[in-house]
C-alpha cells in the first residue's frame, strides 16, 4: 500500500483572497461542491506515455490548464444504451453509496470528454466504437451539446449508439478547497485514445489544446514553457503548478511513472479522495495534500 505524504501547493493568485479571507474571518461553511467528471485521455509514443490536456477559460476548478471535464448536468440522468459495468458496479469501484449518482458521473465524463475534444467513447454494441469523429457533423453536434440545443443523449439515439462504459477507469476523487467560491466534487476517471479519433478542440469555446508527454511536463514543472505555448494572457510566464490543480499535477506524475497506456490503464488502484487544506507556510498560505508517496512506478516522487 502505498505510504501518505503531506504535499504543498501554491494557491493561484486569483484565490489567494478567498484562502486569506478564510483563515482572517474564521472557518465558515463552506459551499456545497457541484458534482463534476474529468477524463484524462492518454496514449503512448515514441517518447512516453502522452495525455491531452488543454486550456480553460475563466477560474475553472479543474484548472487553467487540465484535463476534459466539467459539471454533471440533468440530461446526465437521460436513458441511454449501457454497454459496460452497471451503474452499481460503478458506485462500488467510485465508493459512492448512490448508484444514480455513479451514472452522472460516468456519463457525463463520456459526455464531457465528447463535447471538449469529439473523441466518443460510444459504440452501436459492446465490442464496436464509432471512428473518424472529426468531421463538420461531428463538430456541429458537440456545439449543439454546449450552446444546449440538444442534450448528448439525443446524439447517442439519432446515431444508433450506446456509452462504452467499460472504456474508462477509475482515477481518483477531488474536493475543492473550503475556502473556494466555485467547489468542485470531481471524479477522475482515465481512457485510452480510441483508434481513428483524435482530439481537437471545440471550434466555438476551444483555444489550446494539445498532447503533453507527462513525464517532461514533470520534469519542466518549475518553468514557464507549458505556459508560454499555451499563449494565452492569464498562462505566459506560469509555471505548471500556477496553471494546474493539484489533481492535475499529481496524475501527470504517476502517468509519466507508468510502464506506458496499458500499465496505467491496467493498475489497480482504490479511489482515494483527497481534500486539499489551507496550510500556513514562511508567513503565507499554501494548499496541503495528503498524497501516496511512491508512484505507481515504484520509485520515490520528488519532493516540493
Amino acid at each position: 500500500m502505498d505510504r501518505l505524504s503531506n504535499r504543498l501547493f501554491p494557491i493561484h493568485p486569483d484565490q489567494l483572497t478567498a484562502a486569506r479571507s478564510w483563515v482572517d474571518h474564521g472557518e465558515r461553511t463552506p459551499l456545497k461542491p457541484r458534482s463534476a467528471s474529468s477524463v484524462v485521455l492518454i496514449r503512448d509514443s515514441a517518447v512516453g506515455t502522452e495525455t491531452y490536456l488543454s486550456y480553460r477559460r475563466g477560474q475553472s476548478p479543474l484548472g487553467v490548464v487540465g484535463f476534459p471535464g466539467g459539471s454533471i448536468e440533468e440530461s446526465d440522468d437521460d436513458a441511454v444504451e449501457w454497454f459496460g459495468p452497471t451503474p452499481l458496479s460503478w458506485a462500488k469501484a467510485l465508493g459512492i453509496e448512490d448508484h444514480n449518482l455513479a451514472r452522472r458521473h460516468v456519463l457525463a465524463a463520456i459526455r464531457e470528454l465528447f463535447e471538449e475534444t469529439g473523441v466518443l467513447l460510444a459504440g452501436p454494441d459492446a465490442s464496436s466504437l464509432v471512428e473518424g469523429t472529426n468531421g463538420r457533423e461531428w463538430m456541429k453536434a458537440r456545439e449543439a451539446i454546449n450552446e444546449g440545443e440538444c442534450n448528448f443523449s439525443e446524439i447517442l439515439q439519432r446515431r444508433g449508439l450506446g456509452v462504452r462504459t467499460d472504456l474508462i477507469k477509475p482515477l481518483s476523487h477531488w474536493l475543492s478547497p473550503d475556502f473556494a467560491h466555485r467547489r468542485f466534487d470531481t471524479h477522475y476517471f482515465a481512457a485510452a485514445q480510441p483508434v481513428n479519433q483524435e482530439p481537437t478542440i471545440l471550434a466555438s469555446k476551444g483555444v489550446w489544446g494539445e498532447w503533453r508527454w507527462a513525464a517532461q511536463e514533470v520534469e519542466r514543472r518549475n518553468t514557464t514553457q507549458l505556459g508560454d505555448e499555451v499563449g494565452q494572457p492569464n498562462t505566459v510566464g506560469c509555471t505548471l503548478s500556477d496553471l494546474a490543480v493539484p489533481a492535475v499535477e499529481i496524475i501527470l506524475e504517476k502517468i509519466g511513472s507508468s510502464r506506458g497506456c496499458i500499465a496505467y490503464l491496467s493498475h489497480k488502484r482504490p479511489v482515494k479522495v483527497y481534500y486539499p487544506q489551507l496550510a500556513e507556510q514562511n508567513g503565507g498560505l499554501m494548499l496541503e495534500v495528503a498524497c501516496p508517496k511512491l508512484t505507481e512506478g515504484g520509485s520515490a516522487q520528488r519532493g516540493r
